[in-house]
């Protein structure tokens, strides 16, 4: 759990710690949401990549990043993932690459 605290973005930890109460609604409707997926953790977390990277959240990355690979996806696979939104978001998706790359190699 320390670890993955490491990986929040500081405006997640700022939102968790200033607003614990709505915080915790957040969480709540996100397990809720994963939970009701028909989808397996590993393409959970590798779809969740690539939206991340379409809508350019890069500070989402390292911790999904840490999410896939748990969940069994390689490096090539997270790679891709953050790619696969190039056809329809364009060059922007790049930017989620050095992040994600990073997160991968240095768990």
């Amino acid at each position: 759990m320390e670890n993955q605290k490491k990986l929040l973005s500081n405006a997640f930890k700022a939102f968790s710690e200033e607003a614990p109460k709505h915080a915790d609604a957040w969480m709540k409707l996100v397990q809720g949401l994963s939970s009701a997926s028909a989808l397996d953790p590993k393409t959970h977390n590798i779809a969740y990549l690539a939206v991340l990277a379409a809508l350019r959240r890069i500070n989402g990355i390292p911790f999904h990043v840490k999410m896939a690979k748990k969940a069994g996806a390689s490096r090539d696979e997270v790679i891709s993932a953050v790619l696969v939104g190039l056809p329809p978001a364009g060059h922007v998706v790049t930017e989620a690459l050095p992040a994600a790359i990073d997160a991968y190699d240095n768990e």
